[in-house]
This record gives C-alpha cells, sequence and structure tokens, in this order.
C-alpha cells in the first residue's frame, strides 16, 4: 500500500482549527512544525501576537483509499481556511514502517512503565511493559500528551477499575490499563484503522480490551474517563466525557497546549472538580474528581 503526504502552510492561527478539519475531513494523523514567516506576509508589526503572522506547516497522512485533493477541499470547506498552495508526497507503506522501526526505540514513562516494540527484547523487572509497534494510530508513548496520560493512569488505577479511553487511537491508554490491573477497559475512536489497529495491540499484550468505532449505544459509567484528543473536541464532548464518569470518580484529558487548558477546564468545570494541571513539553493533563 502506498501512502501520501499533503503538505500545506497555512497562517498560525489558522494551524489548530486547519489541522481539526483535516483528520475530520479523513486524514490518518496530522503533523505541525513551525515554518517561519510567510515570503510575501503581512507585516509582523501589525499584529500584537506572532502566531497572527508566524507560518505553520501541515502534514497530514493520508491512505490508499483517501484522495487529498478531495480532502483539502472537504477541510478547507469546514474550517473557512483557503489552502491553494499544497505538495503532495508518496510514502510507501514498506519504507514507512523502516523508518518508524529506526526511530522507535523503547521508552521509559516512568521506573515502572515503559513502551517497548515487539523486535524489543528487553523487560523491565517488576515493571509493566505495553508492548506496541509504531503504526498508522495514533499514541506510541512518543507524545508528551501520551505519556501525561499513562503515568496519570499509573497513579489512579488500584485494581478493579471500570475504564472509558476516548479517541483510544493505538489503545496505548486502554491497554496500560488493564495492564496496571483495571477489570475493564473500552475504548472508543471514529477512525476504523484505529480500532483494528488497538484490537490488535491488545490481543499482543495478552489482554481483553473492548474498542468500538463511535459510540451511540455506549451508557455505562466508568471510574475513570481519559481523553488525549484535541481542544476543540474536547470542549465539544464535555457532556458526554463528563456524564461517563460516575460520581466520585476520576477523568484526565489531555492533547492540550498550555494557553488551551482554561477554556477546556472552563467546558467541565460543571461536573468536575479539577486538581492542578500537570506539564511536559509545552502539553498539559487536565484532571480532577466527577462532582
Amino acid at each position: 500500500m502506498t501512502y501520501t503526504l499533503l503538505v500545506i502552510d497555512v497562517q498560525g492561527e489558522e494551524a489548530e482549527g486547519f489541522s481539526d478539519a483535516l483528520l475530520g475531513a479523513g486524514a490518518l494523523s496530522v503533523e505541525c512544525e513551525e515554518a517561519g514567516p510567510f515570503a510575501n506576509g503581512p507585516d509582523p508589526a501589525e499584529f500584537s501576537e506572532p502566531s497572527s503572522w508566524t507560518r505553520v506547516r501541515l502534514t497530514a497522512l493520508c491512505g490508499a483509499e483517501c484522495h487529498p485533493e478531495l480532502l483539502l477541499r472537504r477541510a478547507s470547506e469546514a474550517s473557512g481556511v483557503i489552502a491553494r498552495d499544497y505538495e503532495l508526497r508518496r510514502v510507501p507503506d514498506e519504507d514507512w514502517v523502516v523508518r518508524s522501526r529506526e526511530e522507535f526505540a523503547p521508552i521509559s514513562v516512568s521506573p515502572r512503565l515503559r513502551i517497548v516494540p515487539s523486535w524489543h527484547s528487553s523487560r523491565v523487572s517488576n515493571g509493566v511493559d505495553v508492548v506496541l509497534d509504531p503504526g498508522l494510530a495514533f499514541g506510541t508513548g512518543s507524545h508528551a500528551s501520551t505519556r501525561l496520560c499513562l503515568r496519570w493512569l499509573e497513579r489512579h488505577i488500584r485494581g478493579g477499575e471500570t475504564v472509558l479511553d476516548y479517541g483510544c487511537g493505538s489503545g496505548i491508554l486502554a491497554i496500560a490499563a488493564l495492564k496496571l490491573g483495571a477489570a475493564r477497559a473500552v475504548g472508543i475512536d471514529i477512525d476504523p484503522n484505529a480500532i483494528a489497529a488497538a484490537t490488535a495491540n491488545a490481543r499482543r499484550n495478552g489482554v481483553v480490551g473492548e474498542f468500538l468505532e463511535s459510540c451511540p449505544s455506549l451508557t455505562f459509567s466508568a471510574d475513570i474517563v481519559v481523553a488525549n484528543i484535541l481542544a476543540n473536541p474536547l470542549k465539544i464532548l464535555a457532556p458526554l466525557l463528563a456524564n461517563r464518569c460516575r460520581r466520585g470518580g476520576q477523568i484526565a484529558l489531555s492533547g492540550l497546549l498550555l494557553d488551551q487548558a482554561g477554556d477546556v477546564e472552563r467546558s467541565y468545570s460543571t461536573w468536575i472538580a479539577f486538581a492542578p494541571l500537570e506539564q511536559e513539553e509545552g502539553w498539559v493533563c487536565l484532571s480532577g474528581a466527577r462532582r
């Protein structure tokens, strides 16, 4: 299978909304990087914040069934951002896997918990290893927001809990929860590729997780709810996620930058009594107890 990278440059203030729109239109993942000011861009002095004029490069991964130009048009319509200039790059599947293997070493999340690729033989004695290979679904432990959630789960799972992982991606959080002692873990994702990857990853780790595409019939209350997605979806999903957490239960929200945390916290404040936030590399995890 051959994948395509769709590379677009946008203004800094457009990046978050356009990233969300690309994912909503069918991109498998979106990476962002600073690309400097536009060559013919506006005068920075006209704006009070650098984000108003800085250029951001978005790289969207498209599967074989996804038409990049159609994805770009749908994302532009959804976000209101007009991206006329773009570049397409072909990435053969085998090259993607080889490159990922070269870059993916065991990740020590804590003294007790590690993320280990299946081709790596080393194991932590008296610790918890989550065996996970890089793939198309988000969540290999390399991102700071994932590590924040994993450490939070390690502290809060005592044994026997029911866990809801919303936006489960690779299933890493649900799988780690089960290996840490949770009795049941349910993962939800809108991407069928993520559901397939999470199911395979759970099997590889010798745990039984439940992974569902969307949640029209999700009615149970979990002891622990975790969602490592993006700021805007977290705000929209506030009533759903808060009400899936039982009273007295715990919730953790990540995938947020520090300047986004306040808005997200306010969206949940009716239901959640928040603890002080945690940070790593500019990313934030909000957590608290269900009132």
